[in-house]
């Protein structure tokens, strides 16, 4: 039998410990422990153990509810092989050296057990502006990001403003402010669509995809899988569940 699909698409065989099989799917070589979003695992070779993971205490499980943001993980313990996807999503790898990250929940796919992971209030995003929380990773091993498309890094050279949809993940140490765009016209279906934008300013880097995901549809993938939605708010966090 011959196909192209053969030679084109053996699995890896690098040493890393997370490798991109190819740009929609990661894998793992598994020698101990990962944590992984719940429902990603596609595929494993070898002997692998899947277990729920709490948010790590009960602080961190109120603040996953009440605020509607963060991701329901699972550990992923054994030796050998493990491959993880999320819907056709494109797959990026970024090592952290004992610095971190805030990204967005839904983009979640994977990282190293050893990272501390806590729900954040962002910058300017207060109870007055709508509550908006993002994920932090902090430590030093590897995490796996998603993005719907393929993103833009930006630099934050200059003051830099993206749609709360559509960023992924930012540079930790970057400061943010929250802006609404909304108007009047908006009642009678004439706003612009560009609800929240949220702005950053220091030195480092921004990541968008370019998509605005459809808020109501990411709010029922939530609730059928558990896995809430990206950017939270407080109040949407609460009526969400």
């Amino acid at each position: 039998m011959k196909s192209d699909l053969f030679s084109n698409n053996l699995e890896s065989t690098t040493d890393s410990q997370f490798a991109l099989q190819n740009s929609k799917m990661l894998r793992v070589k598994l020698n101990g422990t990962v944590t992984a979003r719940q429902g990603s695992m596609v595929a494993y070779q070898g002997q692998a153990d899947f277990n729920y993971q709490s948010a790590g205490g009960i602080g961190k499980m109120l603040k996953q509810k009440l605020t509607g943001e963060g991701v329901a993980t699972m550990s992923v313990t054994g030796q050998g092989d493990v491959f993880f996807a999320d819907q056709g999503r494109d797959v990026h790898l970024i090592y952290l050296e004992g610095d971190a990250i805030s990204i967005n929940g839904r983009s979640v796919l994977a990282y190293d057990t050893s990272m501390d992971v806590d729900v954040h209030l962002i910058q300017g995003g207060g109870m007055m502006s709508g509550g908006l929380f993002n994920t932090i990773i902090r430590g030093t091993g590897w995490v796996a990001v998603t993005s719907h498309g393929t993103p833009v890094v930006l630099q934050t050279d200059a003051p830099t403003f993206a749609d709360s949809n559509a960023v992924v993940c930012w540079s930790a140490n970057l400061q943010t402010t929250v802006a609404r765009s909304f108007k009047m016209a908006g009642l009678i279906g004439r706003g612009t669509g560009e609800a929240v934008q949220i702005g950053f300013n220091g030195q480092g880097w921004v990541i968008v995809q370019p998509s605005e995901l459809d808020l109501a549809t990411m709010n029922q993938a939530g609730a059928q899988t558990g896995a809430p939605a990206g950017v939270g708010g407080a109040l949407g966090g609460l009526l969400g569940r």
